[in-house]
């Protein structure tokens, strides 16, 4: 085992399910609320599982909604969901595809069942992240991404080990395709049973290992199963992942902001006062409407 090895701090077992909006169940694996600055920067881990959706006429999921001061990230693993926000961004994702939303100053959203997913019905499962902003980019102007299957660059992991889709950051020689303004790196990992990766991130930075589907183990140290979330030590540049059996995990890691969080519900900002301004702006329309 390598000396520069990125230790395991805590492994946690997801709370139970609880419901967001109308049409998706989801587990908090990951929050500030519980976690504080340690999984900093990113704030929210939620977990939709494996839901079966009866065919419907109405689309479920999340009417309409604010934020300001952070960015959205959905990874859809099954069915598929269409996002629309004030600022005429428009998109939808299926399998395997992405969204990553910059509310920066103040953007209204909502995400629900596409059209043609509530009328079919099927599988839903996806994950949403929450990534902080630093204090120079809260005020940033929204923006939209959509990453489809053909734009997210998929690795070959040694060996046979399995496949590493590079959402966001790097990973080897390997640039994710999504634009972050924090450093951060997001990798779907796919492992088949009996395979091994060495995960590399920079010294110093926070991460987080959650596991969908399988069972491994992490640094021969600590096994994780469905639903687990493993955290790690800052110190270290190495996590080697072992798969027991066929294993699907999102790893997330990234640069921590050294910097006051408060937050309010949907807005995450500095400061109290910014959290009343935030407020005041959605309420007199200044972070837009949809029409």
């Amino acid at each position: 085992m390598s000396q520069n090895i990125k230790n395991v701090a805590s492994v946690h077992k997801s709370p139970p399910s609880h419901w967001v909006g109308d049409g998706l169940p989801v587990r908090t694996a990951l929050s500030h609320h519980q976690f504080g600055a340690s999984v900093s920067p990113f704030l929210l881990l939620d977990y939709a599982e494996p839901y079966y959706v009866e065919p419907s006429l109405t689309p479920r999921g999340v009417d309409e909604h604010p934020h300001r001061g952070f960015e959205t990230v959905t990874v859809v693993y099954q069915g598929e969901l269409e996002h629309r926000d004030s600022s005429g961004a428009h998109g939808r994702i299926g399998s395997g595809e992405v969204q990553w939303m910059t509310a920066g100053s103040g953007v209204v959203h909502e995400e629900k069942y596409s059209e043609a997913f509530t009328q079919a019905g099927g599988w839903l499962e996806m994950v949403q992240l929450w990534v902080n902003l630093s204090a120079k980019d809260k005020m940033s102007p929204p923006g939209y991404q959509t990453l489809t299957q053909s734009q997210i660059p998929e690795v070959d992991l040694e060996n046979g080990a399995g496949v590493a889709r590079v959402i966001a950051g790097r990973f080897g020689d390997v640039q994710g395709s999504a634009k972050t303004f924090t450093p951060v790196n997001l990798w779907d990992m796919r492992l088949n049973a009996g395979g091994n990766a060495t995960l590399r991130v920079p010294d110093g930075y926070m991460m987080a290992i959650f596991v969908l589907k399988g069972e491994a183990r992490v640094n021969e140290t600590a096994q994780l199963s469905a639903k687990d979330l493993a955290l790690f030590e800052r110190e270290g540049e190495e996590v080697v992942l072992s798969a027991v059996e066929e294993t699907v995990a999102l790893v997330l890691s990234g640069q921590p902001i050294e910097e006051s969080v408060v937050a309010y519900g949907p807005f995450v900002m500095n400061s109290q006062p910014e959290i009343v301004q935030a407020i005041s702006d959605y309420q007199s329309g200044k972070m837009g409407r949809l029409r």
